[in-house]
């Protein structure tokens, strides 16, 4: 692992993957799904894989909607792990039917 990343390596991260946002020292995106159970099946396919890889990340699931967030806790923030792990989340809601992963903002409910 390359360690902490720095803002302007993160922001340059970033530009890649729209709908991630850097909030204070992870990086977070909120996911809509058709129905709970595309949100469901999402988080499990996304357990698996950071399983696999040894890296996790905080999830939070309120019925259609999924919360990611990346971090590196022991690095203190944002590490080339986590960018990947956002890369790899966006992959697997690209798997659900059109609309069905869309981004939408925490404001939401």
């Amino acid at each position: 692992m390359t360690g902490k990343l720095s803002d302007r390596e993160i922001v340059a991260g970033l530009e890649s993957r729209p709908g991630w946002r850097l909030d204070g020292n992870a990086l977070v995106r909120q996911y809509t799904f058709a129905s709970f159970p595309d949100a469901v099946a999402f988080v499990t396919r996304l357990a698996f894989e950071a399983e696999a890889n040894d890296h996790h990340p905080d999830l939070v699931v309120r019925y259609k909607r999924v919360t990611v967030t990346w971090s590196t806790h022991s690095e203190g923030g944002v590490t080339e792990k986590d960018l990947a792990g956002a890369s790899q989340s966006d992959r697997i809601a690209a798997g659900f039917a059109p609309d069905s992963a869309r981004a939408s903002h925490a404001s939401e409910n």
